[in-house]
């Protein structure tokens, strides 16, 4: 920890969210505020985390929707356990490589009908529900139906996204027709409604999410992919389930952070908190000596997550291996702390993806992420269903030895993952981001700054970022800072030998970044949410 005078040095844009019966972050005020209905309606961690994805399907549905994935990590207090659920959808049975080469296709495409993949959100909703929630899965889908219903005031990012998505000339009809039936984008505060998809989550609500994989929402489904000569079938919709599945966990700092296991990013994440946890930092978050090294770890887990992260039934290793301590060992004696190395670690910045946090009065605590992929997903929109289709296939491969090739009824890997931390076995921070392979970037970032150098949450969201990679589809790779950076710190990474790309003060390409932290002492919940996006931390 740094001493108070080095804390007072990052200052804060928006106070620091104090609650003790509730907190709910996310990155709209009107989901913030569903899900804190929910905890003040007698609800659990559980069902405002679910009211609050709910109601960004459809005040954000350029960063989630019905038709994309979604993960989650849940503590339950009542047993002390970290769960985690893994709502991915899977390709078709009928997808393969030589099935994509017989359509024409010698790479992935990024859009269209053919990197669609299996949606999975509503089925995650459901076992979550079922499993751990209160009120019951109907119950959260009210406030989401009232404003797709009754209509809500159009805001500064859904207005952009809008105008930028009608100029592309790949963009479906069906996306048209759902968004903007009169052809025009509609103003920042004008009111818009979606009323085919609060039928849609009226049906879920009413139905049952067996509707959505088995029943009247199946059928329009694959009707509409039969039509646009997708892959995707009623028997892919009805063969999928979401899955519970066991956190890995790396030591940093004092804490236990758990990440979710491939077909995410988890690994990459915690290999570079677990190679970072015993290097010398610098005297603050924004140091040389503190960035050099986190992004030295950065390249190297990279490298593994190119090699061998994908869906854990197709992997060649253990995902457990790759963060055990022998290798983590292994791994971090390659890094160098005076200079700058060349590692295989290409990125992609582009996806867009919600990530949100919920914490109630007896200790549950939910850690969600969910998405389309690229902004809208595939551009496709199921006609009379609202469903906008995500794009999650693009990220495969038609090579064959890539780790992540396509296979029929595989899942891809997903860069979505939510993380929470433990300390002597209680809560002691949930957090993620969107941002697409910058997201386990940011939660290295981020956990270093609270749980190292001692920065409050809001403060370390709020912190000037970096990612590496390969920016804007380029081909070298740059390191990409946030113009807060002091330049001293800039000027010496330089003589490392990074090549610094210097962007905006408050850039969305870092994510928009949510958090809260516990105290053990006090039962106050402190939250924090990021200033880049719409949302609030909005506690009770």
């Amino acid at each position: 920890m740094t001493n108070s005078a080095t804390i007072r040095s990052f200052p804060q844009h928006r106070p620091v969210t104090l609650a003790r019966r509730g907190v709910v972050a996310a990155p709209h005020y009107l989901a913030a505020e569903a899900g804190l209905d929910m905890l003040k309606s007698g609800g659990n961690a559980i069902d405002a985390a679910i009211a609050a994805n709910a109601m960004l399907q459809v005040v954000y549905p350029f960063v989630c929707g019905l038709g994309g994935d979604t993960f989650m990590m849940i503590y339950e207090a009542a047993s002390g356990n970290v769960y985690g659920l893994n709502g991915s959808g899977r390709s078709a049975k009928a997808a393969s490589i030589e099935r994509y080469q017989e359509l024409g296709y010698q790479t992935m495409p990024t859009f269209g009908v053919h990197t669609i993949t299996v949606p999975g959100c509503v089925s995650g909703w459901d076992a979550a529900s079922q499993r751990f929630g209160r009120l019951g899965l109907a119950a959260s889908l009210q406030p989401a139906i009232a404003y797709a219903e009754e209509g809500f005031a159009i805001g500064p990012g859904l207005h952009n996204a809008l105008t930028t998505m009608s100029t592309r000339a790949e963009v479906h009809a069906s996306w048209h027709r759902h968004f903007l039936p009169d052809g025009n984008v509609p103003p920042i505060g004008s009111i818009i409604r979606f009323p085919t998809l609060a039928q849609t989550l009226k049906t879920i609500a009413q139905e049952g999410p067996a509707s959505f994989y088995n029943g009247a929402i199946a059928a329009e489904i694959a009707d509409f992919f039969a039509r646009e000569g997708g892959l995707i079938t009623r028997e892919d919709l009805a063969a999928h389930q979401a899955e519970w599945v066991t956190p890995l966990s790396v030591p940093f700092a004092g804490l236990h952070i758990y990440e979710m296991p491939p077909n995410t990013q988890g690994v990459t994440a915690l290999q570079m908190l677990g190679m970072l946890d015993q290097l010398p930092l610098g005297s603050d978050p924004l140091a040389p000596q503190t960035v050099h090294p986190a992004v030295e770890a950065k390249k190297i887990a990279f490298t593994d997550r190119a090699a061998y992260l994908t869906d854990p039934t197709h992997m060649r290793v253990d995902p457990a291996q790759l963060v055990s301590p022998a290798y983590l060992d292994q791994r971090r004696s390659l890094i160098d702390l005076q200079h700058a190395q060349n590692f295989a670690s290409p990125g992609s910045f582009t996806g867009d993806t919600i990530y949100l946090c919920a914490a109630d009065r007896d200790g549950n605590i939910v850690s969600l992420i969910q998405s389309n992929y690229m902004g809208f997903g595939s551009s496709l929109v199921v006609d009379g269903l609202g469903i906008v289709l995500q794009n999650r296939g693009a990220y495969f491969s038609l090579d064959p030895q890539a780790a992540n090739a396509l296979a029929p009824h595989k899942r891809t890997l997903h860069t979505l993952i939510p993380s929470l931390a433990l300390k002597d076995g209680k809560p002691a921070m949930v957090f993620g981001t969107m941002g697409g392979d910058g997201q386990a970037q940011t939660h290295l970032q981020v956990y270093t700054a609270s749980a190292r150098f001692g920065l409050n949450i809001q403060q370390a969201i709020e912190m000037p970022r970096w990612i590496h990679g390969a920016q804007y589809g380029g081909i070298e790779e740059t390191l990409l800072v946030e113009n807060r950076f002091p330049t001293t710190t800039l000027e010496i990474l330089r003589q490392m030998g990074h090549t610094i790309q210097v962007g905006d003060a408050w850039l969305p390409t870092m994510g928009y970044a949510q958090g809260i932290v516990f105290d053990p002492e006090t039962g106050v919940m402190q939250g924090g949410s990021d200033p880049r996006a719409e949302g609030i931390a909005a506690g009770w």
